[in-house]
């Protein structure tokens, strides 16, 4: 039985792309990947996970996408989706590109019965399907698909910051470097994702700031 993970990196932060992958192997191999010291990406160290990264890649085959930040913005400014659902989207493309015979993903939302079903109605065929709270942290081929995602979303901050010349931190809400860069720069680069609350409130607060300085003109 060919089984397979699906779990993204990226979620969260208000720079750059989100990165869904899916990874799968033989059932017979997981126990390949837990020996390796594959687990949750999070409880890793970079250095740990790009070591990983590379013999995971031998092991299984896997897809991945890399959804930009436009794209996450339409489906969080949108009536009719959501981030979740988006998630879920591609998560079915990523399963019937490569059909395997058991999906074990991981589950953004709190309904997990709607998203199950959702995905479910989408598929091409019937595989097993297993969808759960913390999935990276209880299966091995999730955390494999979880590093593979990270590592790859590491991979394209590192772009972002060589290609402009610039140093925004991790790119996450909660990092004071990412948050002070957003507020002096985000109206001069599209990595932004402007439907988030930290870009929002630097646009309003850059937009009050213009005024003042043309009033006291």
């Amino acid at each position: 039985m060919i089984i397979a993970g699906v779990e993204e990196a990226g979620r969260g932060p208000v720079i750059g792309p989100m990165v869904m992958v899916l990874a799968c192997c033989d059932e017979r191999d997981e126990f390949k990947l837990k020996a390796m010291g594959v687990k949750d990406s999070k409880l890793l160290t970079p250095d740990q996970r790009e070591k990983l990264y590379h013999e995971i890649q031998d092991l299984c085959t896997f897809e991945m996408v890399k959804i930009q930040p436009g794209e996450i913005d339409a489906a969080v400014l949108s009536e009719e989706t959501n981030l979740n659902w988006l998630e879920a989207d591609h998560s079915v493309v990523l399963i019937n590109k490569l059909k395997p015979d058991k999906v074990i993903l991981d589950c953004p939302s709190t309904n997990i019965e709607a998203y199950r079903n959702y995905i479910l109605k989408k598929l091409e065929y019937k595989p097993i399907l297993v969808v759960e709270h913390k999935a990276d942290v209880k299966y091995t081929i999730v955390g494999a698909a979880s590093i593979l995602a990270k590592v790859a979303r590491d991979h394209e901050i590192k772009k972002l910051k060589a290609k402009y010349g610039v140093d925004f931190g991790s790119g996450y809400p909660s990092d004071p470097l990412t948050v002070e860069f957003v507020n002096k720069n985000f109206d001069k680069y599209p990595f932004f994702r402007q439907s988030w609350e930290t870009w929002q409130h630097a646009k309003k607060q850059g937009g009050q700031k213009k005024l003042g300085e043309f009033k006291e003109e």
